[in-house]
């Protein structure tokens, strides 16, 4: 079971510093903003480090966007109370320890495992 992380937690895992600027373990995730999983990618050269998703936390749906972005914005904040944030895990990459959010996308008629860099600037205190 992962670690549960509070808004101040993840702050803190987002502002510590990858080791490289330049890592080719996970180059192919160059995801300013949320991304479907590259194809092919080996998920096991990301460590899991802990969640946002809250056991027994009411369910919801709601979206947090106060200056018109959008769910695909590369500007978009950060909340950990919000959806898709409220139901995503934080990794980091074994070999430079840049950060990820990472959560699961259930569609109709699909999954899609959707990805995005951990941004310290826009995450959201609430």
């Amino acid at each position: 079971m992962l670690k549960e992380l509070d808004t101040k937690q993840l702050l803190e895992i987002a502002q510590l510093l990858p080791t490289k600027s330049e890592c080719e373990s996970c180059a192919p995730l160059s995801c300013k903003s949320w991304e479907s999983m590259p194809s092919g990618f080996d998920a096991k050269l990301l460590n899991p480090i802990g969640t946002l998703r809250i056991e027994g936390a009411q369910e919801s749906w709601d979206e947090h966007h106060p200056n018109g972005t959008n769910q695909w914005s590369a500007n978009a904040p950060i909340s950990a109370t919000h959806y898709p944030y409220n139901r995503s895990d934080v990794y980091e990459c074994k070999s430079c320890q840049r950060k990820f959010l990472r959560y699961t996308e259930y569609g109709g008629y699909y999954i899609d495992e959707r990805i995005r860099e951990l941004n310290p600037a826009l995450i959201t205190m609430m």
